[in-house]
């Protein structure tokens, strides 16, 4: 079985070797890529996961919408 090093390598000397209709097909598959991987890390999600499941729980403080406005609107200030 391949390593990942190894597949690194042989998509490197391909695309040394590529044409210009592989090199698009490829740069297309990139920025496709790009454009649906979630910005942010697995982590970051799993962080909000555990502080809804606090929440729900109680366990957090929680605020109302109007006491996020005040507090903003005051930090402005």
């Amino acid at each position: 079985m391949e390593t990942t090093l190894d597949i690194r390598k042989k998509i490197h000397e391909f695309i040394d070797h590529a044409d210009e209709r592989i090199l698009r097909i490829i740069n297309a598959i990139i920025l496709t890529e790009q454009e649906t991987a979630p910005m942010n890390p697995d982590s970051f999600y799993e962080e909000l996961d555990n502080r809804k499941e606090r929440h729900l729980k109680g366990e957090s403080k929680s605020y109302t919408w109007e006491e996020v406005k005040t507090k903003a609107r005051a930090a402005v200030k």
